[in-house]
């Protein structure tokens, strides 16, 4: 498994369960990420993805969206998109 840095997480949304990111890379629905920081390590695939309340299937560098996400993440957290060998 090879792993990219595709973000960092700006800020968590505790009653949603949703991450704010800002992109370095290119994010895709469907994607695998691991969330990985100083309390956070877990692994889910990207089941949506919105820029500004609006869904959309992928998003660019430099857009910040918000995900979906199965854990409490931090802020300051790398986001690692999950790719096989």
């Amino acid at each position: 498994m090879t792993e990219k840095l595709v973000g960092t997480v700006s800020h968590y949304y505790g009653k949603l369960e949703v991450a704010g990111i800002d992109l370095s890379e290119k994010l895709n629905v469907g994607d695998t990420v691991h969330i990985l920081g100083h309390t956070s390590d877990f692994t889910q695939t990207v089941d949506s993805i919105q820029v500004e309340h609006e869904a959309v299937s992928s998003a660019q560098p430099g857009e910040p969206i918000a995900i979906k996400v199965n854990e409490r993440t931090r802020v300051h957290d790398k986001v690692l998109v999950v790719t096989p060998d």
